[in-house]
Parts: structure tokens; sequence; C-alpha cells
């Protein structure tokens, strides 16, 4: 990847298999924080799921869409995207909520890679603030990436800071490289990409032109209010909850 969002985008589309990937970055006013996760699966336990949501608490979360085919949650069932005063926090597991109330490296530094072997996925994580909250940092978007080491069993740990977001620009990362046995996990920086239009557009642009038709899974989109942090989420679901 490269800093040209438009090329990103593309090359981003012609990978069948980004697995979970989080985009974060403001819309095109400025006023808005953007917050993207999706999930993508290519066995049956990772595909039967679908995000639900909590309007009262902001919360977006996983389900399984049939609990009786549901045969190991522990790394498919989690907390997505959470929200306390004036933290918004996501990320692809567990790890969500321990960059509420504490510094974002305080955070990461509680959890190593996934422990999936042979992939071992690294576990992606985001965080962003509200002005009046960010005592102690001037960055108002953080991204942590945890992989296994390539010497050991030991984790790597990268954190990116950043001061200032383009309007209308997010910043990606995603689990994998692309499809593969073991899956190649995702290395370098986090990558420019567009968000543009509304909240529905930016779902829409992902779902549609973006992720891979066969693999995706779900996907879920948060606008959050620069001033009130009022936020809004917009969810589109390949698969429905079985009664």
């Amino acid at each position: 990847m490269n800093q040209d969002p438009r090329s990103n985008l593309t090359e981003l589309s012609r990978n069948s298999y980004p697995g979970r990937g989080i985009v974060i970055g403001l819309d095109e006013t400025g006023k808005y924080f953007v917050q993207v996760y999706w999930i993508m699966g290519r066995k049956e336990n990772s595909r039967n799921r679908f995000f639900g949501y909590d309007s009262k608490t902001g919360r977006v979360f996983t389900e399984a869409a049939d609990p009786a085919k549901m045969k190991d949650p522990s790394l498919v069932i989690y907390d997505a995207m959470l929200e306390k005063d004036g933290t918004f926090a996501v990320s692809n597991g567990d790890q969500t909520r321990s960059f509420l109330g504490r510094t974002f490296q305080g955070g990461l530094d509680d959890w190593a890679y996934e422990p999936d072997v042979p992939n071992f996925t690294p576990r992606i994580s985001a965080a962003c603030y509200l002005e009046s909250n960010r005592t102690g940092s001037k960055a108002i978007a953080e991204i942590g990436i945890t992989r296994k080491s390539a010497w050991g069993t030991s984790s790597d740990r990268h954190i990116y800071s950043f001061e200032e977001l383009g309007e209308g620009i997010g910043l990606c990362v995603t689990t994998y490289t692309g499809d593969g046995n073991p899956l190649p996990a995702f290395h370098g920086e986090p990558y420019p990409v567009f968000l543009r239009g509304s909240i529905e557009d930016i779902a829409n642009n992902f779902w549609i032109s973006v992720l891979d038709m066969e693999n995706r899974v779900a996907l879920a989109v948060k606008l959050i209010d620069r001033q009130s942090g009022r936020s809004t989420v917009q969810i589109i679901n390949k698969y429905e909850k079985v009664s």
C-alpha cells in the first residue's frame, strides 16, 4: 500500500481475504470521527455471525447467527465497538474494553496476538477521543497492531498516534495481507483510504465495492460528533439470526 487513498481502496478490493479490518478517520466535513469495522470468514464458525447494536450505549458486538452451530466462541464473539467518557474504541477481539478508562498503550499491553495456530492472527485496535478528553496527549486517534514476533512466541506491539487527520480520509489496518494457509499477517503501517459521503454511503462503498462478496460477513460504521460525542451506527449483515 502507499499514500494514495484511491489506489489503496482498489488494492484492498482485489484482496479476497484481508480478514477483519478497521478504518478510523474523519468524514468530509471534519465534524465527525468515522470508525469502520468489518469481519470476514472462510469457515462455518467464522461465518456464523452478525453484528448486534445497543443504541443506548453505542455498543456494537458479534453474535452467533445460529447458536446451535457455534463451535468455539472464544475468538469470534466479542464487543467490537465501545464508548465511554469521550473515548471510542474498536477492535477485533476482547481487547476492546481494555482502552476505556486507561491509556491506549496500557490497554494493548494486556494482550498478545490471538492463539489460533497456525495463523496467530494479529490483534488490531483503534481509539479516538473527544478533544475535551485528551488530557496528557494531543493525539486524536490511535491505532495498535499486536502480532507474533518473527523470532519466537513473544508479541510485537506497534502503536501509531495521529495528531491530525485529513477530512474524508481514514487510516486502515487489516489482520491479513491476503488468503493462504497459514494466513499471512498484516505488516507495515496503517494506510489511507477515502471516507466519502454519508454514513450509508461509506457503509455501502466498503460492503459493495471493497469487501469480497464470498467472504464478507458483517460491517459496521460509527459516526461520532466531535463536539457532542453523540454517535450513530450503520450496520450491514450478510446473515440473519436464526430464531
